[in-house]
């Protein structure tokens, strides 16, 4: 069953290689926009690793980058065929190269659009990503003599002052980890011995924040001390009372903004799909009417031109089979090749 078949008389041939030649350039400059949004988004990942667990998430990135290169070579191929096909007598020599190209140009076009599915399906990922790294950037906070982690407490001041966040999910996450380093506390101290003794494991827990929790939109001066404790402070109530800290966790405040950020770059690249799949359709329709030109002596024949010659299921087996039985080949020849087992005695 013939899919989408049209008359194509010459001059509406002409004016599809024509159209399609610039719609080729266009697709060229969405690619190479596709492959840009693909290190933009990296970048922003890596510039927050060290408060990431894993980096699953960079496989949006990553496949942005392949489909965004692989666009600029379809696309560069498409306008090179666009041109040939105005002249009967050069464009046979793609006759072999088109079959493969298009296996390739389709596969490359479904990853483009799994890119777009997984901006979007992945923020679970990112979550419980953030949600383990962010818990040990904070346990980390006090190591700044420890090699390798002398730059968490930098990392998480700046991370809190750049997205108004404080703690992984609030600021009471502070409450539950020793944030200050023995280095700095007086253990002298009846203070800091009582604190100390006060938990099973020896931490010096304080119901305070760093200062970079502290929201300096508020009007009064920043209370990150005791900040449950309403008769430390003069005119104070911290359950009724807005506090002048942030009170947005810090994993909210980055899921926000890298959801925000891919769903916008999935939109741009919905958009070049669809320029992508346009280009396909018209190469296809182009290339089929064309092939019934070759060997005429009358090149100005009106022809026909069709998306697919065979139903979808037969047009996808054809792609398939040769890979299934080169597959089972590769396998038999394995099983061969392999020793037999050794006879008992």
């Amino acid at each position: 069953m013939v899919v989408m078949k049209m008359k194509f008389p010459f001059q509406k041939r002409v004016k599809l290689a024509q159209g399609l030649w610039l719609l080729s350039w266009l697709a060229t400059v969405a690619g190479a926009l596709t492959f840009t949004l693909g290190c933009i988004l990296k970048t922003e990942l890596r510039r927050r690793a060290e408060v990431m667990d894993n980096t699953e998430i960079h496989a949006v990135p990553n496949t942005l980058m392949i489909v965004g290169l692989a666009s600029l070579g379809i696309n560069y191929f498409a306008g090179r065929i666009c041109q040939d096909a105005l002249d009967a007598t050069r464009f046979p020599r793609w006759k072999n190269v088109l079959k493969p190209y298009y296996g390739a140009a389709c596969f490359f076009t479904a990853l483009m659009l799994l890119a777009v599915i997984m901006s979007y399906a992945m923020k679970g990922n990112l979550e419980a990503s953030l949600k383990i790294g962010l818990k040990n950037g904070i346990r980390f906070y006090k190591d700044t003599d420890t090699p390798g982690r002398c730059f968490q407490k930098q990392t998480i001041d700046r991370l809190q002052m750049d997205f108004q966040c404080c703690g992984n999910t609030d600021f009471k996450d502070w409450f539950e980890v020793q944030w200050i380093s023995n280095r700095y506390l007086d253990f002298s101290s009846k203070e800091v011995k009582d604190r100390v003794k006060s938990n099973v494991d020896g931490r010096y827990l304080v119901d305070g924040v760093p200062f970079s929790c502290c929201n300096p939109s508020s009007p009064r001066p920043c209370i990150q001390y005791q900040l449950t404790n309403d008769t430390a402070h003069y005119n104070y109530e911290h359950r009724t009372e807005e506090l002048n800290i942030y009170v947005r966790g810090c994993r909210e405040a980055l899921v926000n903004y890298y959801m925000g950020l891919m769903n916008t770059i999935g939109i741009g690249v919905l958009s070049v799909f669809m320029l992508q799949s346009s280009v396909l359709v018209s190469l296809r329709l182009l290339q089929t009417s064309m092939e019934a030109v070759v060997g005429q002596e009358n090149v100005e024949v009106e022809t026909e031109g069709y998306l697919l010659e065979k139903s979808v299921k037969e047009t996808v087996m054809e792609y398939v089979d040769p890979v299934l039985k080169f597959l089972m080949l590769n396998q038999v020849a394995d099983g061969e090749a392999a020793p037999s087992a050794p006879k008992g005695a």
